[in-house]
């Protein structure tokens, strides 16, 4: 059975949340907060960029695109991040690099959409290139960052989970410091949508899902936004080890979960990953999706049984 969280005792206790926002800025967590209440320093901390090389290809800019109904995508190239009109409030969906966070709420604002009006920022997973941008969002929105106990922990941290594949990469990003757990199948309500929380771990144990239902002159689709599924790691990292026994049983469950997911249009964390385009709305796109996930990991595992992984 598919939980209910409570939105109107969530909007009550946002002016309360001043935890909400990354340790480093201690705006007051107002729902509605003025953008330009104080001004920001040249040098924030909370969007120095990161991974400039790969930045150039991640952040690439693309103009908003709107997908179905209150459905859009505001993010790049090569990192997805969604907004959700619910009728009620927005909804944003990732965070991308944390340099990214001036281009995505000039985005929402090209759109028609004032960022104060964003209620919740939903994380799909724990790494810098979806997380980063998440304290400097909230801050500047007042917006409640909501993700999966594990997700919460590594957001909180500003740093990977000691389990996590990528975990010798190293590397930090801003903190935020108080997040919304959710778990998995629970819907979050705002406005006319409903917006449900699925467990995907494997790629990170914290990874989380979203699906939703968009309508248009009487057709209604089901989106999901997926978190990654692709088994890269570190160098030195082993998916045969015994310890990551817990990680290929995630995968096992998500690809699972995934095949069986109504799913009509697929917007996945990298857009390549899914397909041509900024989403797949082509049948069968989530079991798509799965099957290259399967065979990334099947083969993986096989690498390493040969002696021929890196």
């Amino acid at each position: 059975m598919i939980k209910r969280m409570t939105v109107a005792v969530w909007l009550a206790s946002l002016s309360s949340m001043a935890g909400c926002h990354a340790q480093e800025a201690r705006a007051p967590l107002v729902a509605g907060a003025a953008l330009d209440s104080a001004p920001q320093a040249e040098d924030d901390p909370l969007t120095r960029p990161m991974e400039v090389k790969r930045a150039e290809k991640w952040l690439a800019p693309l103009p908003p695109e709107k997908i179905l109904g209150g459905s859009y995508l505001v993010g790049f190239a090569g990192l997805s991040v969604a907004l959700i009109d619910t009728g009620a409030g927005l909804v944003l969906i990732d965070g991308a690099l944390p340099q990214a966070a001036p281009a995505i709420l000039d985005n929402v604002r090209k759109l028609g959409f004032d960022p104060k009006d964003i209620k919740f920022i939903l994380s799909t997973e724990p790494h810098y290139d979806h997380s980063g941008g998440l304290a400097a969002l909230a801050r500047d929105t007042g917006a409640a960052v909501i993700a999966s106990a594990r997700g919460a922990e590594g957001l909180r941290a500003g740093a990977l989970l000691e389990d996590d594949p990528q975990l010798a990469y190293g590397g930090v990003w801003p903190r935020v410091t108080q997040v919304r757990v959710v778990e998995d199948g629970e819907a979050i309500r705002l406005g006319h949508t409903a917006i449900t929380a699925h467990a995907t771990p494997g790629h990170t144990m914290g990874s989380m899902s979203w699906s939703w239902r968009a309508c248009e002159d009487q057709v209604c689709k089901v989106i999901v936004f997926a978190s990654s599924l692709n088994p890269v790691s570190a160098e030195g990292y082993r998916y045969t080890a015994t310890s990551s026994e817990p990680i290929v049983r995630g995968f096992a469950a998500t690809h699972s979960l995934l095949d069986r997911l109504p799913c009509d249009i697929l917007i996945s964390a990298h857009p390549d990953n899914a397909g041509e385009g900024r989403y797949n709305d082509k049948p069968g796109a989530c079991r798509t999706y799965v099957e290259r996930s399967r065979r990334l990991l099947a083969n993986r595992l096989e690498a390493e049984r040969n002696g021929t992984a890196n």
